[in-house]
């Protein structure tokens, strides 16, 4: 049915639909989400995709997935015809990313009095009723409206021209920019983790049929994109809900095979207790498959995971870690941990803190328990705030310091940099490497990595 659409101001005059031009590439590296890939934007803030004066401006909070939508908002509102407007695509994975949507939102007003303020995300779809008392938002759209064209039109002066409507499965692929994209297989989720509210946002687990993906993934090489990302909210749920039941593995050997082009894909949060045997066998074997493995991991300590109802132990966790390495020497590992779950005694949090260091887990994703209403960990004895603090500090400490060994151990090493921006490349493994600015953005190139320099790499012509 129809999803609601909060209207709690009076139309502003917005003129003609304009071209609002391309997202900007956020990255994986602003996906921090606890639970599988639907976490907060870090600590630096929003994404915001800003077009010339009087477009539609969109404010990013949350995963990949947020940012894949983001794109698809932008396309559904300029087909739409909307204009001087900002769009807020809020999470609602942490209270921190509330907080932070409801400081953009109040300064947004400020700076911009006459544009019209939409709240949309998974934090306007739980609570609706918060974003509509806020007097400087004018309407607020669910996780199903804000796909709609027909959810923008209503808000624009003039009715747009006919226009093929946005999926409400959020099924296309929109190109971030020319070098990567996103590319969203699965939404929703079944499972109940305590501290988790986005199921009750995001619903239950729906898979896009490989047929679907096949043709968004040709059309995105077919636009210039050189590396594409399979996003969703538990991906490892990949096709349960389908014919046959395939499998996320069986999924991307399929889509790999008929599309041959595709030169670079690389995986989001994935469950180390849930990757199937085929996407084992490609982690090992398939060179087009990145060597770079990111586990929702959330905890290092088997009680605490108990407690947060995770499907993996800890020695699951690390045995998924050496299994990579073994299959493939030259692969990164990324994480999620929650710092200061409720109950988790200092010796629990040191069983987290090592497992950083025991897995070398150079990209790490680093979250200060924050309570949801209405989720079980919220009814949990909590620990102090100060404490949860200085936990999560000294898990950023681990990881820096995972990540400057990771990337010392590579110098002298070779690997395709894709040129994301000027002077700005990303190793298959996915390091940021510093690389010559005359290099072309979205180009190719075998470098050799002369020095490591804090959280980069050096890259040089290989010889």
């Amino acid at each position: 049915g129809d999803a609601p659409v909060f209207d709690v101001g009076p139309a502003r005059d917005v003129g003609p639909a304009r071209d609002v031009g391309p997202a900007r590439d956020v990255g994986p590296a602003r996906d921090v989400g606890p639970a599988r890939d639907v976490g907060p934007a870090r600590d630096v803030g929003p994404a915001r995709d800003v077009g010339p004066a009087h477009d539609v401006e969109i404010v990013t909070f949350g995963c990949r997935l947020n940012a894949f939508e983001s794109d698809v908002i932008r396309r559904a509102a300029t087909e739409a015809g909307l204009r001087d407007a900002i769009v807020f695509n809020t999470c609602a994975v942490t209270a921190e990313a509330e907080r932070q949507a409801r400081q953009a939102i109040r300064r947004a007003r400020r700076e911009h009095p006459d544009a019209r303020i939409i709240v949309t995300g998974c934090a306007a779809t739980l609570t609706p009723q918060h974003y509509a008392a806020l007097g400087e938002v004018d309407v607020v759209l669910d996780n199903d409206a804000k796909l709609r064209t027909d959810s923008y039109a209503l808000l624009a002066p003039t009715p747009p021209q006919p226009s093929p409507q946005v999926s409400t499965s959020a099924v296309e692929s929109v190109a971030r920019n020319r070098v990567r994209a996103y590319l969203q297989v699965q939404q929703g989720c079944d499972h109940r983790c305590t501290f988790c509210i986005i199921p009750f946002a995001r619903g239950p687990s729906r898979s896009v049929p490989l047929v679907e993906i096949i043709e968004q993934a040709r059309a995105l090489i077919e636009s210039g994109c050189s590396e594409i990302v399979l996003t969703g909210v538990d991906l490892t749920a990949y096709g349960t809900d389908l014919p046959g039941a395939p499998s996320l593995g069986d999924m991307v050997r399929e889509l790999l095979a008929a599309v041959p082009e595709l030169s670079r894909l690389r995986l989001s949060s994935l469950d180390p207790s849930e990757i199937d045997a085929t996407l084992w066998a490609l982690i090992a074997d398939e060179e087009r498959l990145m060597p770079h493995l990111h586990l929702s991991l959330q905890a290092g300590d088997d009680l605490i995971l108990k407690r947060m109802r995770r499907r993996h132990s800890r020695t699951q966790a690390i045995a998924a870690i050496s299994r990579a390495r073994a299959l493939r020497p030259d692969i990164a590992i990324g994480a999620d941990l929650i710092a200061g779950f409720p109950t988790e005694s200092e010796e629990m949090f040191r069983h987290s803190l090592d497992i950083v260091g025991e897995g070398g887990i150079a990209f790490l994703h680093v979250f200060p328990y924050s309570v949801r209403p209405g989720t079980p960990a919220a009814r949990m004895p909590q620990v102090d705030s100060g404490a949860v603090r200085e936990r999560a500090a000294r898990l950023r400490a681990a990881g820096a310091a995972a990540l400057s060994a990771d990337l010392a151990r590579r110098v002298g090493s070779e690997s395709v940099v894709l040129v994301e921006r000027a002077g700005l490349g990303r190793a298959e493994f996915y390091a940021a490497v510093n690389i010559d600015p005359a290099i072309p953005v979205g180009s190719t190139a075998r470098l050799r990595f002369s020095a490591a320099t804090g959280s980069h790499l050096v890259g040089v012509p290989a010889l």
